[in-house]
């Protein structure tokens, strides 16, 4: 069995959405001559995805489905982004009944085969997830199951044992920071607002938990400072490799806006999101 990939997204509401090109691509549907026909004259299915446009369908698609089907969820990828078309993830389950149903009333064409077959997959594979979710939930094992998997992220990224101070982040880093906030340049005296910066834009971003787990184990002494460096803390196979990586991603996105410092914190939002935030997601239908 192989693995598909379904881009999706939460919107601000909490409607958990499946982007309509990438579950069409799922599905395996193509736009071919009978559906263009469709969408140009108006015709019947010409509203719904191609993969379910075809005549013999209709009749197993309800009321419900079909007015959902027809008013695909229009949504924008963050501030000034394009416009995406999707599906509530819960009409899922019932597409896949659709095809399903047709399999059992035995109308199924030979060119739809491969969709039934998908369906049949992704909804064996809908039902072992949902029980799953389902005890987790019950049993409180959810929570048990999240905190195991941060434990595992921090476990990867960060150490107790304290590593000897090394140079880090490059003067680049600060140098195209101070650039980007109009300031001259100072590399013996920094405003102390550039730790928040390294703080949103470093190790907030980094992956879960991380900034939280090294205030931890760099806590502030009673005079306010932490005795060592927040990156002394990393992991030399793992954590050193993944923040310099970062820091790299980020001097570009610095480079990318130039002196607009607005327009880099834009940049940063859509490609490095803070854990936990929404990110800027790219369903450009055009691509």
């Amino acid at each position: 069995m192989g693995i598909w990939r379904v881009d999706c997204a939460v919107l601000t509401n909490g409607t958990r959405v499946l982007s309509e090109r990438a579950v069409t691509k799922a599905f395996g549907g193509k736009r071919g001559g009978a559906h263009w026909l469709r969408k140009k004259t108006g015709g019947k299915g010409s509203r719904f995805p191609v993969y379910l446009s075809a005549s013999n369908i209709r009749r197993f698609i309800d009321a419900e489905l079909e007015h959902s089907l027809s008013n695909p969820i229009r949504y924008q990828h963050g501030k000034g982004g394009a416009i995406g078309h999707g599906i509530e993830a819960t009409l899922l389950p019932k597409i896949c009944g659709v095809f399903l149903s047709m399999r059992d009333a035995g109308m199924v064409f030979p060119s739809q085969a491969h969709i039934v077959h998908q369906a049949d997959i992704l909804m064996r594979g809908l039902a072992e997830l949902g029980i799953i979710a389902l005890i987790d939930e019950a049993t409180g094992y959810q929570e048990v199951r999240d905190r195991a998997a941060l434990q595992a992220i921090l476990d990867k990224y960060l150490t107790h044992e304290k590593a000897k101070w090394a140079k880090t982040f490059p003067d680049d880093f600060y140098k195209k920071l101070f650039k980007l906030k109009g300031w001259p340049y100072n590399s013996i005296k920094r405003p102390s607002v550039i730790g928040h910066y390294t703080n949103d834009f470093v190790y907030d971003r980094l992956a879960p938990g991380i900034l939280n787990k090294l205030k931890e184990l760099n806590p502030k002494v009673e005079k306010g400072y932490r005795k060592d460096k927040h990156h002394q803390s990393f992991t030399g196979d793992y954590g050193l490799p993944e923040l310099k990586l970062h820091l790299d991603k980020v001097m570009t996105l610095m480079d990318a806006a130039g002196t607009d410092f607005k327009l880099f914190k834009a940049l940063m939002q859509k490609a490095l999101p803070k854990q936990g935030d929404s990110p800027l997601l790219d369903f450009d239908e055009n691509k």
